[in-house]
C-alpha cells in the first residue's frame, strides 16, 4: 500500500463566521483513516478568489490527495474551479449530462432556470466527473503535477453520496489497499465513557483487527468497530465476534447499532408489549413526548403529553394533591409520582412517565439548580421515582432530563 498524504480545504466564509460547523471535514477524516490516509491538514477560506487560490497552491505543494469541498454552486461566490484553474491553466467546459439534469430538475419544478444555474455543470476538461444523485452540482477528480484533486459539494449528503459511491473506490486503486474495511458502531446508555472502557480493558488492551475506538456522545457512549479483510465474510467475522465479546461484558447498557436511537427502541419495545404511554412533563416542557412522536408509527404507542410547567396546572389539570404541593412541593418525588400516574388515567395509557425539577437559574422550593425527578407509573401497580442531580446550563439540564426519562424507561420496558 502506497503512504499518501493528504488534506482537505472546506471553501465558505460562513463556515468562518461559524454559521455553519465544518462537520464535512471531520466525517471526512474519520473515514479516510480507514482505508489507511493519513490527513496532514485541515483548511478553512473564505469565499475570496486570491485567499482560495493561496491555499489551493499551499496544498498542492505539500499533499498527494487533496480533497475540496464546497465553492461549486450557482452564485457569484462560488470561487473553487476559477481558484484552481488559476493554478493549473486546465480549460473549463460544460458537461451536457450534469447540463442536461439540471435543466430537467427546473422543468419539473415548473420554475425558471436562472442563467447562473448552468454554471454549476461546468467541470475541468479531462476530469472524472461524479454523478450527484441528490444534488446538481457534479463532482471531479483530477491530477494535476502527481497530486490528485477530488473537487465536491459543500452540502453534506451531497458530498458523503459522492464518497460513498465514487471517491472512496477510486483511493483504494490509487493507494493499493484492497482490502475490504466496514465499520459498525455499538450504542450504550447508563454508562460513562471512562467505566464503559475499565470493563473492557482488557478486549481493548489486546486490540489488533478489529479496532475499537470508545467515544461520548450526547446521548450515550458509543464504541466503533472497524475491521479490514480480504473478503467480506472474513470482515463480517470478525465484527461479529468482537461484538459478541463486548456484550458479555456491558451488554446491559447497549440499545442500538449504528444510526439507531434510543427513541426507536423505546418505541418498539411498546409496540411489542402492547403498552401504550402518556408523559406529564414540567421543566421538560414537551420535549420527551416530542422525542417520542419523532419516531415513525410512534401514534399507536404514544397517547400524548401534559405541559404542565406551571403549579397551577399541575394542580388544576393533573389533580395534583393540595397535600402534596402544600407538604411536599412540587420539585418532590411525591409530586412525580402523582403526575406520572394521573397523566396515565387522565390518557389512557398503561404506562406514565412525568418530570418535575430545577431547570434554573435559580433554587425552587430550596432545591438547587439541576435537581429533576423522573417517575413512571404502570397501571398494574408497577411505580418508580428517582431522584438526578444534573449539571449544566438550563438547556442542558432539560434536555439531560429528557434523555435520562429516555434511559430509565428503556431499562424498565427491557
Amino acid at each position: 500500500m502506497k503512504n499518501v498524504k493528504a488534506e482537505i480545504i472546506a471553501v465558505g466564509t460562513e463556515l468562518l463566521l461559524g454559521q455553519i460547523a465544518n462537520t464535512n471535514a471531520q466525517w471526512l477524516s474519520e473515514r479516510l483513516a480507514l482505508y489507511g490516509i493519513n490527513v496532514y491538514n485541515h483548511t478553512v477560506v473564505g469565499d475570496n478568489l486570491q485567499r482560495v487560490e493561496d491555499a489551493f497552491s499551499n496544498a498542492h505543494h505539500r499533499s498527494d490527495i487533496v480533497i475540496v469541498t464546497g465553492g461549486l454552486g450557482p452564485t457569484e461566490d462560488d470561487l473553487t474551479r476559477e481558484a484552481f484553474q488559476r493554478i493549473s491553466k486546465l480549460d473549463i467546459i460544460e458537461h451536457p449530462p450534469s447540463m442536461k439534469k439540471i435543466e430537467t430538475f427546473f422543468e419539473k419544478q415548473n420554475s425558471v432556470m436562472t442563467p447562473n444555474n448552468r454554471k454549476q455543470a461546468r467541470v475541468f476538461k479531462g476530469a472524472r466527473v461524479l454523478d450527484n444523485t441528490v444534488g446538481m452540482a457534479p463532482g471531479m477528480i483530477v491530477t494535476y503535477e502527481n497530486t490528485t484533486w477530488i473537487f465536491l459539494p459543500g452540502v453534506p449528503r451531497e458530498m458523503k453520496q459522492l464518497v460513498k459511491n465514487d471517491v472512496f473506490p477510486y483511493l483504494q486503486k490509487l493507494t493499493g489497499n484492497e482490502e475490504i474495511i466496514k465499520s459498525t458502531v455499538l450504542k450504550f446508555i447508563g454508562i460513562g465513557e471512562s467505566a464503559l472502557e475499565h470493563e473492557l480493558s482488557d478486549i481493548i488492551h489486546n486490540q489488533s483487527n478489529p479496532t475499537i475506538a470508545p467515544l461520548a456522545q450526547d446521548e450515550g457512549v458509543v464504541i466503533r468497530l472497524t475491521a479490514k479483510e480480504r473478503s467480506k465474510e472474513k470482515v463480517d467475522d470478525l465484527l461479529e465476534n468482537m461484538k459478541q465479546q463486548i456484550l458479555a461484558k456491558v451488554g446491559s447498557h447497549f440499545y442500538g447499532f449504528d444510526d439507531e436511537k434510543l427513541e426507536n427502541q423505546v418505541i418498539s419495545l411498546l409496540e411489542e408489549q402492547h403498552k401504550r404511554i402518556a408523559a406529564a412533563e414540567s421543566l421538560t416542557g414537551g420535549m420527551f413526548t416530542d422525542k417520542l412522536i419523532s419516531v415513525e408509527g410512534a401514534s399507536s404507542v404514544c397517547r400524548g403529553g401534559i405541559v404542565c410547567y406551571d403549579t397551577k396546572v399541575k394542580q388544576d389539570v393533573l389533580n395534583v394533591s393540595n397535600e402534596v404541593v402544600q407538604d411536599k412541593g412540587v420539585v418532590s418525588a411525591e409530586c412525580a409520582l402523582e403526575m406520572a400516574d394521573n397523566v396515565r388515567r387522565k390518557l389512557d395509557a398503561s404506562i406514565g412517565i412525568s418530570f418535575t425539577g430545577v431547570a434554573g437559574p435559580g433554587e425552587v422550593e430550596g432545591n438547587p439548580v439541576g435537581t429533576v425527578y423522573i417517575a413512571i407509573c404502570q397501571n398494574t401497580g408497577e411505580q418508580l421515582v428517582e431522584k438526578f442531580a444534573f449539571q449544566g446550563t438550563r438547556n442542558s439540564v432539560r434536555r439531560r432530563a429528557t434523555l435520562k426519562g429516555l434511559e430509565i424507561l428503556f431499562k424498565y420496558l427491557k
